[in-house]
């Protein structure tokens, strides 16, 4: 309101010396009757001067009014913009939203609003990269521990148990065992069996540089020396991506440890191989199975094969028949460069 006032105010005055300057040019100083005039000469009850004076009032307030509400409105809609781009929101940066912005002014937004989207943006990707090295981080701490946890169960609880068989077994040779021996023989022999599971469980799922193959290769020679069924195999050299190779390992991995655990079997097949265009991986066993009953509630880790299948692009069967056995087959399809297919040809 005061900016009003003083605007009124300064708007008459400019008015009112200019309408002095131009009477002055007009009637002139030399003869003061016209200026009597301008007093005495009455319209409507005024004097011309009152009029005069009246309609510079009137006339300074009218247009003080209409700059007041122009600057308002271009106050408001500024705020309004500005407000919407602390928001993100960007559909007010048209040209008709901003129609009642100051032209000089709508260059600087502008440049504000594309700042504030490369900021977010940065900020964006800043944050997305903060959460995967985080999350990278996790996951190599997990993978040290299960390390770190596997070296001490091997070192203490393994040795532990198989000094425990092979003292048992040493017992119950050569001579008739009381039962309760024996029984304790068997139950040793499966605790065995379930830290094997266990420590093939903590292994890490990775390769380390090596192919599915040798990893395959050195996982199947070390469970062969450790265990007390037959294991065979059939591995081949499959080109496939590394995510895949990853997956497909940690799949034989579990699977295996399921085997150890619940399967009771005495072979186990394990092939790996290429066959029209898809990389086989599949587990035989010839142990107790499940029924379809049992599928949902056995912790055969089923869910966790169909999921990592899914994850390639794979495709996962599991047949199992009780007292019969159980098969566990994912395959993956080969996509090949056409530089490869095009050597292969002139081959």
């Amino acid at each position: 309101m005061k900016s009003l006032v003083s605007r009124t105010l300064l708007l008459g005055l400019l008015f009112l010396a200019v309408a002095s300057s131009l009477l002055v040019s007009f009637l002139g100083v030399s003869s003061v009757d016209p200026w009597i005039a301008l007093g005495t000469d009455m319209e409507a009850g005024l004097p011309v001067g009152g009029w005069l004076l009246l309609l510079i009032a009137a006339l300074a307030a009218g247009i003080a009014w209409w700059t007041e509400l122009a600057n308002r409105s271009s106050v408001t809609e500024t705020k309004r913009v500005l407000e919407a781009l602390v928001l993100n929101e960007d559909k007010v940066m048209t040209v008709n939203e901003m129609r009642h912005i100051p032209a000089e002014l709508k260059p600087s937004l502008m440049r504000v609003n594309r700042l504030l989207k490369s900021q977010r943006t940065s900020l964006s990707r800043i944050s997305n990269e903060r959460a995967e090295n985080q999350e990278k981080l996790i996951q190599e701490q997990l993978v040290m521990e299960r390390q770190r946890l596997a070296r001490e169960l091997h070192d203490s609880v393994s040795q532990q148990l198989f000094a425990a068989s092979m003292l048992l077994s040493s017992m119950t040779e050569g001579q008739e065992a009381p039962p309760l021996l024996l029984q304790t023989e068997k139950m040793v022999q499966q605790a065995q069996l379930e830290m094997r599971a266990l420590l093939l469980h903590l292994r890490p799922a990775a390769l380390h540089n090596k192919s599915l193959r040798q990893g395959l290769f050195e996982l199947l020679t070390e469970l062969k020396e450790k265990v007390y069924f037959t294991i065979e195999y059939k591995l081949e050299d499959v080109p496939l991506p590394k995510g895949a190779e990853d997956h497909l390992f940690r799949i034989a991995q579990e699977t295996l440890s399921n085997t150890l655990r619940h399967s009771k079997a005495t072979e186990v097949h394990v092939l790996f191989v290429e066959r029209n265009g898809l990389a086989i991986l599949r587990v035989q066993d010839n142990g107790v199975g499940f029924g379809s009953d049992q599928a949902k509630s056995t912790s055969y880790g089923l869910k966790h094969i169909e999921e990592r299948a899914v994850e390639i692009g794979a495709v996962s069967k599991i047949v199992s028949v009780p007292s019969e056995g159980t098969i566990v087959e994912v395959k993956v399809p080969i996509e090949r460069r056409e530089s490869d297919d095009s050597s292969a040809a002139r081959g």
